[in-house]
């Protein structure tokens, strides 16, 4: 890419339990202009989770603060915590030449799509309701009537595909991700994007 190009932003959506973070953690280590954003949460972290790198850990007031400011290309309240991606810092790396990928739900991905910023969105399903709620058992120490949530949600946000630029069915891990990396070639090819390293090379066929 052009250092004078702007990055790209790319929207993968899913229910919980369809696999969206791991597929875009995936292409983020074999894709090298490709960083994935790291929202703001106002939840506590779990074991494992660092902050500033899984998540930017905030307390609620902080976050709603934010919103206050319009500091957020799109917040959400996701079973009573708040997510959000802060706006300065996508624009800072789309300006600096890096792909951004945002992994947020439907609601965060319409009000994205609401700012008029140019993003190609995408949205995954299972192979099946049936496989979702078993895989989300699977991993999940949630409590029954949490779980039903989880599964009302997914069953909700299904039809939202139509408002999608692509869609993908995560069978697998690896041919998902094979199949999101030509999606974002793709994208990177399209005409007017490349028209800056096109024109550099159609000046050398210049006598």
């Amino acid at each position: 890419m052009s250092s004078k190009s702007r990055g790209l932003l790319f929207i993968i959506s899913a229910a919980s339990g369809t696999g969206k973070t791991t597929l875009a953690e995936r292409l983020v280590q074999i894709l090298p202009n490709l960083r994935m954003s790291r929202s703001y949460t106002s939840r506590a972290a779990r074991a494992g989770e660092r902050a500033g790198v899984d998540y930017n850990f905030v307390s609620r007031s902080h976050f709603e603060g934010m919103i206050e400011r319009q500091e957020f290309l799109e917040w959400a309240d996701v079973f009573g915590n708040l997510y959000g991606t802060c706006r300065p810092d996508t624009e800072a790396l789309l300006a600096s030449g890096q792909d951004v990928v945002l992994v947020i739900d439907v609601q965060g991905a319409r009000q994205v799509t609401a700012t008029g910023i140019d993003r190609t969105a995408i949205f995954v399903l299972p192979p099946s309701f049936q496989i979702l709620e078993r895989r989300l058992r699977g991993r999940s120490a949630d409590s029954e009537a949490a779980m039903q949530r989880r599964l009302a949600a997914a069953r909700a946000e299904a039809g939202a595909y139509v408002d999608y630029d692509y869609v993908v069915i995560n069978d697998r891990l690896e041919p998902t991700v094979v199949r999101l990396q030509e999606i974002i070639a793709a994208e990177r090819s399209r005409t007017h994007r490349m028209s800056l390293i096109a024109e550099e090379i159609i000046r050398s066929f210049e006598k």
